[in-house]
């Protein structure tokens, strides 16, 4: 796979062995490694096409399986920068892990190769003279294991120039090697071959297998499938076991890409270079099997691993070949795995934990990642035997593959438009088949090894998700969230929206975040997994500034959302004043269905505003602090970017008639409207804490105090307008969050004593609480003393109780003036309504307040139509919730509630 994008575009021009500047956050070093250090570090690079990719890629895909049918190199950073950190982090330690298992395990293979031929056999078997004469046994295997290792070490220790040149030197001699076993099928007759001691045949006679030179009956005999013992190790083989054997064989062909920090123009060395090996490797293989199979008795093949060599004109030479395409590919699998580890420490997903391992020489090569990864090798030779770490390595390397499958598909299913692939093959439909025929082979090798192999990835996820610091370099699960959440967008129709499946979308304007953290967290418990936006208004015109003042501050709003663990948007704008501001949030936040259905504002009073960060540190877990660092540590602290608050004698932002028209504007748009008060006062840390114990010593939930009647207008009696409603729906959503769920409800129903009304009220209102399934504690407030100062007030036409037909009488009347005109309910009133009522209707409340409650739900009415009458519509509400604790006055427009289901 190749892509000429950005994704990988930094990646192979910034270099993964050069040096690691002091400070990884410095914008100017991180830029250079787009641009300047690519020009400073261009005389480091030297490899090419042939010695960086071809060459390292042909003698890992080839290694001894060619000659002995006993891995390599790296998709870290592709799928880091695909997939995001937790995917990436977690494929790099299982490569990383996997090409250590597997750089032993071609030491392991080079010893045995050794000993089959130079060491002392056991007793009873054939000597050679003069050339078995290395001690054997398994300290002598793991000294000659290690001196071998530490020829390895030392050439990937000296840079990737040496061992661009050792490995010419090794393909020299492999393509010799591989030339003179094909000139063997031509020119070598038929001839019979001696099997070794240890194949497994019984009897006392002479044990031979016949290679007939290419026959067509032989060919025909190798057709069919017949599995038999394998005679090194007893066990009965199978499709699976072969696979896995063989498998190994193409491991390889990332070999390339592990060099990329090395390649002088990795973008065209990789992808060519990569495509000609492996085109070479599928060609050698296809051939040699059709020319193995039309020479070779299959007896000769079961019982024979190294048939090759007996069959060659000179068997040394098929000796020395295994010799040299062994330990390149052990060299390969050290480097590769240095390389990788050096690019992990790199990407800081581990802390400091990896940060040794980021030290380079003076010409930029990792030497302390090669030590680390030779060290792990030498650890691994201690096993000896490495049987079923071989399985392990083939089931992550499948792992990685089909991750690195997965990584396309992605990409192309989120239409990522840098995305673009020049294989000219590529389609959603090879990935898919890449993933399957990866994750269907991991099972057939050992499920139990697959299984465990996933976990463990998974395991590696979750802590680098949790974990690891923040990067920049692209989530694909954004991506993809973002194609899905289009879709569904367009999905969403307004028109289908119906009330039983209302639920609450809350624009919360905030002036200025300092002092409202307290409101912010509220606000989020009220969602009820609806939309929740963050509204702020900055005054000021584009006109006569360079740029956006808004942009750079974006990152201090999600940052402060991420440290009051809030599920919330942030939508900011620019207006000449606060309403026109509000009123183009009011239009064009959201999209489609999702949409704020409730403006949610602050109170208008004269109280001083308290800083609610003073000397508290933001979490950066974005990526606007510096846009060009790597990774941002998950840790890191920095000062929130926001305005002082607002001083004793500093001029407010808009005054009460603006602020009023706020109100007036969101009702004539449709939109729900709740006025905030008293918040600053509002400890959510104690009522997440658990219950609350009141005076009279029991232990009892919080309370939430609702009053649905219009308390400003004593002679409505309508509990079950819309309005009321829509104060008991909210009160029963913030009841149904997990940090209110201990919370009771109580509902205060205003009643005159000895009115016959009275308890027809009260068995109405609990019948629609019955109906609506709302769980609350009814109780009824005597108000005769509080609403016969209203009546005074008018002139004394009604004392006492009101007769039941004028009551009546005034209720229809009431409501058709509200039919008539929505605007017409307050202005008579605000003329009329004395401030000795309203405080009379304050200390109501606070009264029946007790125990204290931790929110109050009250009813606000509609501003008058007469702008003139809106500072008294202000001063009134101001009097009737004042010293009310965290309090909550309510608008509300449109329906919410239904029996219906």
């Amino acid at each position: 796979m190749s892509e000429k994008t950005p994704l990988l575009h930094y990646r192979l021009t910034s270099g993964s062995t050069s040096p690691e500047p002091e400070n990884v956050h410095d914008h100017s070093k991180a830029k250079a490694g787009i641009g300047c250090l690519w020009a400073k570090e261009k005389g480091d690079r030297k490899l090419g096409v042939v010695f960086g990719v071809v060459v390292p890629t042909l003698l890992s895909m080839f290694s001894v399986v060619v000659f002995l049918r006993i891995d390599a190199g790296g998709a870290y950073y592709m799928i880091s920068r695909a997939l995001g950190p937790e995917f990436g982090g977690s494929i790099g330690i299982m490569f990383f892990f996997a090409n250590v298992c597997g750089s032993a395990l071609y030491v392991l293979g080079l010893v045995e190769a050794i000993m089959s031929t130079f060491g002392i056999p056991e007793e009873g078997t054939a000597v050679v003279a003069g050339l078995q004469v290395l001690p054997s046994g398994y300290w002598w295997s793991l000294l000659y294991g290690t001196a071998l290792l530490f020829i390895c070490f030392i050439v990937c220790l000296v840079g990737a120039h040496i061992y661009a040149k050792a490995t010419f030197v090794i393909v020299i001699i492999f393509v010799v090697v591989l030339t003179t076993i094909f000139i063997n099928f031509i020119i070598v007759g038929p001839i019979v071959v001696m099997l070794p001691g240890n194949s497994g045949l019984n009897g006392t006679s002479t044990r031979t297998a016949n290679y007939t030179g290419f026959r067509r009956h032989t060919f025909e005999g190798n057709l069919l499938p017949n599995y038999t013992v394998d005679y090194t190790t007893g066990a009965m083989m199978s499709f699976a076991k072969v696979f896995a054997v063989m498998f190994n064989g193409c491991t390889g062909i990332m070999a390339g890409s592990n060099m990329s920090g090395d390649l002088k123009n990795p973008s065209y060395a990789i992808p060519r270079g990569t495509l000609a090996a492996v085109l070479t490797t599928f060609i050698t293989y296809n051939v040699l099997s059709l020319l193995v199979a039309g020479s070779c008795e299959r007896n000769l093949l079961q019982k024979d691993y190294n048939f090759l060599g007996d069959i060659n004109i000179w068997p040394p030479l098929v000796t020395i070949g295994i010799y040299s395409s062994t330990i390149s590919a052990a060299m390969s699998n050290l480097i590769g795995a240095s390389r990788i580890l050096y690019a992990l420490s790199k990407d800081n997903l581990f802390g400091g934990f990896l940060a040794l391992v980021r030290k380079t020489s003076l010409s930029g090569n990792p030497w302390f990642s090669v030590l680390v990864s030779w060290l792990l090798v030498q650890v691994v030779l201690f096993a000896g035997q490495l049987n079923t770490i071989a399985s392990i390595v083939t089931i992550f390397f499948l792992l990685v593959y089909a991750a690195v499958n997965l990584a396309c598909l992605a990409l192309e299913l989120a239409s990522a438009p840098n995305f673009r692939p020049s294989f000219r093959c590529f389609t959603w439909h090879t990935c898919t088949l890449g993933i399957l025929g990866s994750l269907v082979m991991m099972f057939l090798i050992n499920a139990i090894y697959a299984f465990s192999s996933i976990a463990f990835m998974l395991l590696l996820l979750m802590l680098i998700h949790y974990l690891g610091p923040i990067s920049n370099w692209g989530y694909i699960s954004q991506a993809l969230i973002f194609h899905q959440v289009r879709k569904y967008l367009l999905m969403l129709d307004v028109r289908k929206d119906h009330v039983k499946f209302w639920r609450p979308q809350l624009l919360l304007m905030v002036a200025n975040p300092r002092s409202c953290t307290g409101l912010m967290t509220f606000i989020n418990d009220l969602k009820k997994s609806g939309l929740y936006v963050l509204g702020h208004v900055k005054l000021g015109l584009l006109d006569g500034l360079p740029s956006d003042p808004l942009q750079s501050r974006y990152d201090s709003w999600l940052s402060l959302v991420d440290h009051l663990n809030i599920k919330a948007f942030v939508n900011l704008t620019l207006a000449n004043s606060v309403r026109h501001g509000v009123q183009n949030l009011l239009f064009i936040t959201g999209f489609g269905g999702m949409r704020p259905n409730t403006l949610v504002l602050g109170f208008y009073d004269d109280c001083i505003p308290e800083d609610d960060l003073q000397g508290q540190m933001l979490l950066s877990t974005g990526t606007g602090f510096d846009a060009v660092t790597p990774s941002i540590d998950r840790g890191e602290q920095r000062s929130p970017f926001f305005p002082d608050v607002r001083g004793a004698y500093d001029l407010k932002d808009l005054g009460e008639e603006e602020y009023v028209s706020l109100i007036a504007d969101a009702v004539k748009m449709g939109k729900n409207v709740t006025l905030a008060r008293n918040f600053n006062q509002f400890n959510r840390e104690v009522l997440v804490s658990g219950k609350t114990i009141h005076s009279h010593r029991r232990m009892t939930g919080p309370f939430v105090d609702v009053w649905p009647l219009n308390l400003l207008r004593p002679d409505s009696r309508a509990y079950v307008d819309i309005c009321s409603l829509f104060l008991l729906q909210l009160a029963c959503v913030l009841q149904e969050t997990r940090a209110w769920k201990h919370a009771r409800l109580r509902l205060f129903l205003c009643v005159e004593a000895g009115c016959s009304l009275k308890k027809e009220e009260e068995k109405k209102l609990r019948s629609m609480l019955k109906e609506l399934r709302i769980s609350a504690q009814v109780q009824m407030v005597v108000w005769d003393q509080v609403v016969e100062l209203h009546w005074q007030r008018r002139g004394g036409k009604v004392r006492g109780n009101l007769a039941e037909s004028a009551l009546n009488e005034e209720m229809e009347r009431r409501e058709e003036v509200e039919k008539e005109d929505v605007f017409q309910i307050f202005p008579n009133n605000a003329a009329q309504m004395t401030d000795e009522y309203i405080c009379a209707v304050n200390n109501l409340i606070r009264r029946h307040g007790a125990p204290k409650p931790a929110v109050r739900f009250l009813y606000l009415p509609r501003p008058p139509a007469d702008t003139s009458l809106y500072c008294t519509y202000l001063h009134q509400v101001d009097m009737l919730s004042r010293d009310l604790g965290p309090t909550l006055l309510i608008q509300g427009v449109t329906p919410v509630v239904t029996t219906d289901l």
